[in-house]
């Protein structure tokens, strides 16, 4: 009889770490979730909404695709978890026993311990069923506010305004993002937030959300004492690993479930993938929790490799994320903080236009290369992450910027403009 793999979790991380298993071995392979019958693109959410998408396009593979390779598909709640017996629980009593169980339980939203939270009308956005709830909830409203100043707060104020909903966003933070983003970064940000009728609230905390007798939010009152009257609440103050199945069955937990190189949790043949797995010892430069897309896709393909008998080292490269904030586009290749640390240097464009800027950040003694931002302009993320490898210089990072444009075909170039200014700032160079 074959070995059985069970993974917990049809997003990115556990699908992909099914895909890749069969594709090594002729392992049983069972993928459990209460979400979702099939894996679907959760960054889709937003074009569902508005109107860009269909529900059936975020699905990657044809549904004959998991009979056609063999992968099992439980549509249920993985209820208890015993280690030692080597099993799990689902809703409906079913037992499944394993050999080896991955755990790819991704994240869940963050809530706000505060009155009024548990009104009708208030909600997160993370799953399918918060996507149906959101239409519930905002069909027919005038009016909604966001509270958080985050990628998740922006995409649902976009997604409201594209129904002509009056949106205020509450941000308690001096800049929208400012806790990633530095400050120049941030603040073209809160412009372009402004350009699009978003009624952006810098400084601002909840004090409470406040309902109806019917149970229906009204308004909600910020800690300055003003009130805001609307009809929607969306809460979206982060997200946290799901970790609690883990720790229920004595796995050990920190923030999110702790593994080490190759992925392994603190109990023999159990894994964990994606946004619930906290790395014990990460790369100098990448955090212990990564929850973005490419890490869980990452994260399935390794600990495939090691389930099928090649034990493989997580080792993800340098840091990179993507976003997009209404119609301008966010790229950031390798180490680019919030602030500048100690030892660093750094070189600011920014296009008239005041929608496209460059941020780089280099090592001042050295003058090697570490980061970049790039808002309104694609770059090519092999050239930059092959000059975060070679170690490459400030200098010349600017000298071959054009190299890095990702379509020069079809976008304005602006790379004598950046070398002007970079010349400007260190004459010393020339």
């Amino acid at each position: 009889m074959s070995e059985h793999i069970v993974i917990i979790g049809n997003g990115i991380a556990g699908i992909t770490a099914a895909r890749h298993i069969r594709k090594h071995s002729d392992k049983t392979i069972t993928v459990i979730s209460s979400e979702s019958k099939y894996f679907y693109s959760r960054t889709a959410l937003m074009y569902i909404y508005m109107g860009h998408m269909k529900q059936e396009h975020t699905q990657p593979y044809e549904k004959g695709f998991w009979s056609k390779n063999k992968i099992d598909l439980e549509f249920e709640e993985v209820v208890g978890l015993n280690t030692t017996l080597k099993n799990v629980e689902l809703s409906s009593g079913k037992i499944l026993a394993y050999d080896q169980l991955i755990i790819a339980t991704g994240s869940i939203p963050n809530s706000l311990n505060i009155s009024g939270a548990d009104l009708k009308g208030v909600q997160s956005l993370y799953s399918l069923q918060d996507l149906e709830l959101m239409e519930a909830n905002t069909k027919g409203i005038r009016r909604g506010v966001v509270i958080g100043g985050g990628l998740i707060g922006v995409e649902m104020a976009e997604m409201l305004r594209s129904r002509n909903i009056e949106v205020t966003l509450l941000v308690r933070e001096n800049n929208f993002w400012d806790v990633v983003l530095p400050e120049k970064e941030a603040q073209l940000l809160n412009r372009h937030i402004l350009e699009h009728q978003v009624d952006l609230r810098l400084n601002t905390e909840l004090s409470s959300i406040n309902g109806n007798e019917e149970g229906k939010v009204v308004s909600v009152t910020t800690t300055s004492g003003d009130e805001i009257e609307t009809d929607f609440v969306g809460i979206t103050v982060g997200v946290s690993p799901n970790s609690l199945l883990a720790k229920q069955a004595g796995i050990e937990v920190r923030r999110g479930i702790l593994v080490n190189s190759k992925l392994q949790t603190s109990v023999t043949d159990v894994y964990a993938i994606g946004d619930c797995a906290e790395l014990q010892d990460p790369l100098s430069h990448r955090r212990p929790i990564e929850a973005v897309w490419y890490s869980g896709r990452m994260m399935g393909e390794t600990v495939a490799r090691t389930i099928c008998g090649k034990p493989t080292d997580y080792l993800p490269g340098y840091w990179f994320n993507s976003a997009k904030f209404f119609d301008i586009e966010y790229q950031t290749y390798g180490k680019v903080g919030n602030k500048l640390e100690e030892g660093e240097g750094e070189f600011y464009w920014e296009h008239d236009s005041g929608r496209k800027c460059l941020h780089f950040v280099y090592k001042k003694s050295t003058r090697q290369f570490i980061g970049v931002n790039a808002f309104g302009i694609r770059l090519r993320h092999e050239i930059f992450d092959k000059w975060l490898t070679d170690e490459c210089s400030i200098d010349e990072v600017i000298e071959r910027l054009s190299e890095a444009n990702f379509d020069p075909e079809f976008y304005t170039r602006f790379e004598k403009q950046i070398q002007q200014k970079f010349k400007e700032e260190n004459p010393q160079l020339i």
